[in-house]
């Protein structure tokens, strides 16, 4: 009997998310996103938007470096998705 496991990494899931949200180097002023927000934390709830500034000044955060959006509305990083 053979068993197969198979393993689910969320910020992978799709092809044209590029690079990962927890490194700074990886995070661009222009960039189109998916952050999380303080209050859709406990739901996962994402909201796409265009950086406008980067909050986090450490190399790495282990939730997503903290961006303000274009539209205002800040959160953490889960996804890349246009990397320039």
């Amino acid at each position: 009997m053979q068993i197969i496991l198979q393993l689910q990494f969320p910020l992978f899931e799709s092809q044209n998310k590029m690079s990962d949200g927890r490194n700074r180097q990886n995070v661009r002023i222009g960039q189109c996103v998916e952050v999380v927000k303080k209050r859709d934390q406990r739901t996962g709830n994402l909201t796409e938007g265009i950086v406008k500034k980067i909050l986090t000044n450490s190399k790495f955060h282990p939730h997503g470096i903290k961006v303000m959006l274009e539209s205002g509305e800040v959160g953490r990083i889960k996804n890349i998705l246009e990397d320039e």
